[in-house]
């Protein structure tokens, strides 16, 4: 049997690479598709609703099939399904360039659509694949690096997303339109042309078919698993897992519409053009991705001095990486100054896991708390604050979505199975959020949009209290 996973392991981390790089760039469709189509708040945030809601439909789908006959992917085959889902996605991109020649808002959010369908199936995939491959004593630790790579994706698409679309492409061919007939400037004088959209997502299309072929080519080890799947709704009884599931749905409704709005509101509070905006989005990604590595510190069974020397090392570097990757294309126009700001939340969020006494269900309480006041601060602040409070919230989002997870699904047994595929469903939070927060953006202005999302963070705290009242923990 093998025994030597690097190889395997190296592809699969590259794929959740890939899944956190691509969703992170539906924050620069966001605010472009508005302008493009000049769409209300509302209808702008349908591109979170096409993506996520795939999530949801794929998830269902694969629950009430593994309900009903058994887990399918242990009959389809982890290698198998992971290449079916590589070329949904590739598909997904390339419909990227007739939905630009087109001119159809519908077409963009069939390809989303599509694309996000090849997610849901590689999600599915990849995440139970990691934790066996290899010895189990060291599963933990690979799906935490996995993430990791997920994490730094999702940080900078914000910056390499957004600079083969706003900067390097967008400068090829002729300007684009508007539906108006109107050419669409990111800067006076400045046009954007429909390369910016088409090529790096042919690019990405391409990336995909590559993987494919590069995953059909590796020799990835098959593991049989002898769980049993429960054909019953016993799972619904289990409070913590229906509580769980809600909690899922929230934060990623929350997280979702927090990033899908910055650049909007960048644009209308503070009059700052895309291509200067994206580098505050980095930093509301890239807080989560610190916040994931300092987490796997943080939680861990020991505390000592070092500990806590090495977060502080952590995260100082991980802020001057963000720093110098968010300025490196406008350097003359930002100092070391106007991203301090962050430092706050930063030691803030460090205290916090002082705070979180090594305890899942603790922290996650206290996480959520600051970033329901992040938000509510941000409400009632001028804007050149305001934005701060909202970028901080990517760092208290950060340990939410393993500790949600972990939290909901422990002592399920052999339900685990089904309980994970519902709390995979929950993630249709990230459809219905960003759209909701879209009409209150239209009817009450962007500013007193971000209430929303605050009621998302008290739903998890009371799901927090609920754990550590039930679990003692």
């Amino acid at each position: 049997m093998q025994t030597n996973f690097n190889k395997p392991f190296a592809v699969i981390s590259f794929l959740f690479f890939m899944l956190g790089f691509i969703t992170c760039m539906n924050d620069l469709l966001v605010p472009l598709m508005k302008r493009i189509f000049l769409l209300s708040h509302f209808q702008a945030t349908l591109v979170q609703f096409a993506f996520f809601g795939a999530y949801f439909f794929a998830s269902l789908i694969y629950f009430l099939i593994s309900y009903r006959y058994g887990d399918p992917m242990l009959k389809m085959g982890y290698k198998k399904a992971m290449l079916f889902s590589l070329l949904l996605s590739a598909l997904g991109c390339f419909l990227f360039y007739p939905a630009t020649v087109y001119k159809s808002y519908n077409f963009f959010l069939i390809a989303l659509f599509i694309l996000a369908l090849g997610f849901a199936v590689l999600q599915i995939a990849i995440n139970p694949y990691v934790a066996i491959l290899g010895k189990p004593e060291t599963a933990s630790s690979r799906l935490n690096l996995s993430q990791a790579f997920n994490s730094f994706a999702t940080a900078i698409a914000p910056l390499l997303g957004g600079y083969l679309i706003f900067n390097f492409f967008s400068k090829w061919g002729s300007p684009m339109m508007d539906i108006a007939g109107n050419e669409i400037a990111l800067t006076p004088n400045v046009p954007m042309s429909d390369f910016g959209v088409q090529l790096p997502y042919l690019f990405l299309g391409l990336l995909f078919v590559i993987l494919f072929l590069i995953l059909l080519k590796t020799a990835l080890p098959s593991f049989k698993s002898t769980s049993v799947v429960q054909k019953n709704a016993q799972i619904f009884k289990n409070k913590h897992l229906m509580f769980g599931t809600g909690a899922i749905f929230m934060y990623v409704g929350a997280e979702v519409s927090i990033g899908s709005f910055l650049i909007l509101y960048q644009q209308e509070s503070l009059g700052l053009v895309e291509s200067i905006a994206k580098s505050f989005l980095s930093f509301y990604w890239g807080g989560a991705m610190i916040g994931r590595f300092l987490g796997a510190l943080a939680l861990g069974k020991m505390r000592t001095y070092k500990q806590y020397l090495a977060m502080i090392v952590i995260a100082v570097s991980l802020y001057v990486f963000l720093y110098f990757s968010a300025t490196f294309e406008h350097a003359s126009h930002f100092s070391v100054w106007d991203f301090a700001p962050f430092l706050l939340p930063l030691i803030l969020h460090i205290f916090a896991f002082y705070l979180g006494d090594n305890l899942p269900s603790k922290t996650l309480a206290i996480f959520a708390s600051i970033a329901g006041l992040c938000l509510l601060l941000g409400l009632f602040l001028p804007a050149q604050f305001a934005l701060w409070c909202f970028v901080a919230v990517g760092l208290f989002n950060s340990i939410m979505f393993p500790t949600i997870f972990t939290l909901s699904i422990q002592n399920l047994g052999d339900a685990t199975a089904q309980g994970s595929s519902l709390l995979v469903m929950a993630i249709l939070g990230g459809a219905i959020v960003p759209p909701m927060q879209g009409l209150l953006a239209d009817a009450y202005g962007i500013n007193m949009s971000f209430a929303l999302p605050i009621l998302c963070y008290v739903y998890i705290l009371f799901f927090a209290l609920y754990l550590i009242k039930t679990f003692k923990k």
